[in-house]
């Protein structure tokens, strides 16, 4: 008997598909030096690009021209040329000129090298969203290139509904994953890994995954053989008690001299 439709997602056409795109180490290249080409500029820096800015020095905007000067970029001190493509991973197209647009556009569709013409809808392999970063979490709204502004306005009301500790819960949740493959660093053992972090992740708060010491992280992971997860006060009863010095003298008994 065939399976009954409704049991699975309609499929909603016209998306784009939401990756997040490693660039650490790769070599991007964004012809303009305006204010769009500084946004752009900025996200592949916060990626840990290797950034190459094609531009006449006269038409950087201050912050690109600070990023070059800062040596943050490299900078190409001239209008666009085909060689600038030369050994390029990706591609940001930022200037007011169609045609010129339009050309390295198509020069990027002959050596295969993903592209965004910023503003310019088919001629964008990729688009980029409204990003709202708090350590290693990144949220993205994107509107597929037809309401960049309204995506800035949902990105804040999505940020706002955040703990404001969630980047740091995500780093302690990160730390504990390391750690973990550290004790079962098989393949085989992944499944069993990954359930068990699943259930961590959804044991504790927010705000008490934020608080985990080093200690608790050790003694979290002493559970892991048996596949517990102990409760919250269970796990903070476990910490050791802070040493008391009995050979330290507060003078609650001394004596003084007087001249």
């Amino acid at each position: 008997m065939a399976d009954s439709p409704s049991k699975f997602p309609e499929v909603q056409g016209g998306g784009s598909l939401m990756i997040a795109w490693q660039i650490r180490g790769k070599k991007v290249v964004v012809v303009g030096g305006g204010e769009v080409a500084a946004g752009r500029i900025l996200h592949c820096l916060n990626a840990d690009a290797n950034v190459t800015v094609v531009s006449p020095a006269a038409r950087l905007n201050p912050e690109v021209a600070y990023r070059v000067r800062a040596g943050q970029v490299t900078h190409v001190n001239r209008n666009f040329e085909p060689v600038d493509l030369d050994g390029a991973d990706m591609v940001l197209v930022a200037v007011d000129d169609p045609d010129a647009s339009t050309a390295i556009w198509t020069l990027c569709k002959e050596r295969r090298i993903p592209v965004n013409v910023a503003d310019v809808i088919p001629e964008c392999d990729f688009f980029f969203g409204s990003v709202h970063r708090d350590g290693p979490l990144q949220v993205m709204v994107s509107t597929n290139g037809k309401g960049p502004r309204l995506a800035s306005v949902i990105r804040r009301f999505i940020a706002r509904q955040l703990p404001s500790n969630a980047g740091r819960a995500i780093d302690r949740v990160g730390e504990l994953r390391t750690r973990l493959r550290q004790m079962a660093p098989r393949p085989e053992d992944a499944p069993r890994r990954m359930a068990w972090m699943s259930r961590v992740s959804d044991a504790y708060p927010w705000d008490e995954m934020c608080g985990l010491s080093d200690e608790d992280v050790n003694n979290l992971l002493s559970f892991y053989p048996s596949g517990k997860v102990p409760p919250l006060d269970e796990l903070k009863s476990m910490r050791a008690e802070p040493e008391v010095r009995t050979d330290v003298f507060d003078g609650s008994f001394g004596f003084s001299v007087g001249a």
